[in-house]
């Protein structure tokens, strides 16, 4: 059903907040313990809240991000615990990128915690990025008093929700988020080693594994990335999850939330990563009152709010952000009665202006022509082609370069590089949330190629706005139909198979299923919607160069599989 406007929503938002901002002034207390883990290992862990510190329901975080870095102030009737995951910030031991040894220190921490004198027994987790990953690795084992969770962003699978995506190593990424966690170990290093001169070698030793296992050493799904993803949940806990359209780990919630939504957890996308719409407090105060209820037993109504709402951009990630946006709720995800509409790849003209090689037809009738189009597959602009990774530096520098000049964040400067099909444009406006799915039958002369699919608002000046991408290395044809996605005996979002390499014969074509994220996005009358195919983002890691064909038309399979919101009928909207 339909949500409230954007400007009841924001009024609400802010009072709620305004309400815990009064209630929050009071003088806080904090206090640094050590945790001694059961194979002898010592975790840096910080408590904080309304002075002085007394028994209260209380807050935990694991983080790897050091002194500080708690995601949430739950409010003035919560104490908050940060705990610095093992080999980070100011604790010993080694990093094992969230596996089984962390897994174990968060349900021992919990444990611990729930006596603890400044405890009255109720525990809740919050988690942003890594901290809520590290929750969601850890739902398998019994997590001791606590009552429910607020995860925002965070993977349900590492390797294919941030790290290898589609196959693909999301390369930039992986580094950067080594760094960030190397870097408050190395401020906090002093301290570290006044108290044991030993500790920073298990510190390097640590990150630098993750780094080559996560990076070089496991490029399949295997064994050591199941370890290191959801593996069941024995708690069954009410958790809010947050997540935005555009979030470099955006995948992650939507899965999460479909395999825990039977405990009475709530999605809200509204941002995370790629920052919230100006005007919103980017959920703040629906995680507060999500704690307040499931922690503390306020009786204030969220259980019976929409389990899914989300904020869909008017166009595109930066209209988004500056507030442009439309909400809409329903209750599952996808929302019930979504339809997904099948648009061919078609060698008929589209008559818009895209400047790719090869400028086809999305169309709603499978074409009666065939074509094998080909595109060099070389590294596109990050900055056009790659907005989930843009997104997380958007603040420092993207955001305002896309400000005072659009085109650094259009498509139309990337289309050379590849093959462009584009619909009519739209007689109404379409409403679309949902996972896409793009069968495309391709070859290549390489042994192996990185498929990448973006999907855009063209809008009627001609410009193409990035909304949805989806990527695929040819070394994983195979797909999972268990655990795939259909609608009307199609599928609509494939889980791709990437236990082991197949690589593609050379010049040979085959069908490839590639899963797009999920896109949230108006497309006004007037608009067009097109995918591009072309080479990988440049933030991945690159392959060998390759001349790609494409085979579209009678027969080739091509097409894309386009989710629209009820209320929207994409059908009526194109001739």
């Amino acid at each position: 059903m339909r949500g409230l406007r954007a400007g009841a929503a924001v009024a609400v938002a802010a009072l709620v907040t305004a309400l815990f901002a009064t209630a929050a002034g009071a003088a806080q207390g904090s206090r640094d313990e050590r945790f001694t883990a059961s194979d002898g290992v010592e975790l840096q862990v910080t408590l904080s809240g309304p002075a002085p510190l007394s028994a209260r329901p209380t807050i935990v975080e694991f983080s790897p991000y050091g002194d500080g870095s708690g995601s949430l102030d739950p409010g003035p009737d919560f104490n908050s615990l940060l705990v610095q995951i093992r080999g980070t910030g100011d604790s010993d031991g080694r990093f094992d990128a969230l596996g089984p040894r962390t897994q174990r220190d968060v349900q021992e921490v919990l444990r611990w915690a729930c006596r603890q004198p400044w405890s009255d027994g109720d525990l809740g987790l919050a988690g942003f990025s890594a901290s809520a990953i590290a929750v969601y690795n850890s739902l398998h084992l019994r997590l001791p008093c606590v009552r429910a969770a607020v995860l925002k962003s965070g993977t349900f699978e590492l390797y294919r929700d941030l790290l290898w995506p589609g196959g693909v190593s999301n390369l930039l990424p992986g580094a950067g988020v080594l760094a960030l966690i190397g870097a408050p170990a190395a401020a906090q290093g002093l301290e570290r080693l006044r108290r044991d001169p030993a500790s920073g070698a298990g510190i390097v030793a640590g990150l630098t594994q993750a780094g080559i296992d996560g990076g070089l050493r496991h490029p399949t799904l295997d064994g050591w990335w199941r370890r290191r993803g959801f593996r069941g949940d024995v708690n069954h806990l009410p958790i809010l999850m947050i997540d935005g359209f555009y979030d470099v780990e955006s995948r992650g919630a939507f899965q999460a939330f479909q395999a825990l939504r039977r405990d009475g957890a709530h999605l809200l996308v509204i941002g995370a990563h790629d920052g919230a719409p100006a005007g919103t407090d980017g959920g703040l105060a629906a995680e507060r009152a999500w704690l307040e209820h499931y922690v503390r037993g306020v009786g204030n109504g969220v259980q019976s709010q929409p389990a899914v709402q989300l904020w869909l951009g008017n166009g595109d990630r930066e209209n988004l952000l500056g507030g442009d946006f439309t909400r809409y709720d329903g209750a599952d995800w996808p929302i019930p009665g979504t339809k997904w509409v099948p648009l061919h790849l078609d060698p008929a003209k589209s008559g818009s202006h895209a400047r790719s090689l090869y400028n086809g037809r999305l169309s709603l009738a499978e074409p009666s022509a065939r074509a094998t189009p080909r595109y060099p597959a070389v590294p596109s602009p990050p900055n056009s082609t790659d907005p989930y990774n843009v997104a997380i530096v958007g603040p420092d520098g993207p955001n305002q370069i896309a400000a005072a000049y659009p085109p650094f964040t259009e498509m139309n400067m990337a289309e050379p590089q590849g093959l462009s099909f584009t619909t009519a444009p739209l007689s109404r406006a379409v409403e679309s949330a949902g996972p896409l799915a793009l069968d495309v039958r391709l070859a290549t002369t390489a042994p192996q190629t990185s498929i990448w699919a973006v999907v855009s608002d063209v809008w009627p000046g001609g410009a193409a706005h990035p909304v949805a991408v989806g990527r695929l290395s040819s070394d994983y044809p195979g797909v999972i139909a268990s655990k795939s996605l259909t609608s009307d005996g199609e599928v609509v979002q494939p889980y791709g198979d990437y236990t082991h390499r197949d690589p593609a014969p050379v010049g040979r074509s085959r069908l490839y299923r590639v899963e797009l994220w999920p896109v949230g996005n108006r497309f006004a009358a007037g608009h067009r919607i097109r995918v591009d195919i072309l080479g990988s983002s440049a933030a991945s890691k690159p392959g060998l160069p390759a001349i790609d064909t494409v085979t579209i038309g009678a027969g080739s399979g091509s097409k894309l599989m386009f989710p629209v919101l009820p209320g929207s009928d994409l059908r009526a909207a194109l001739p």
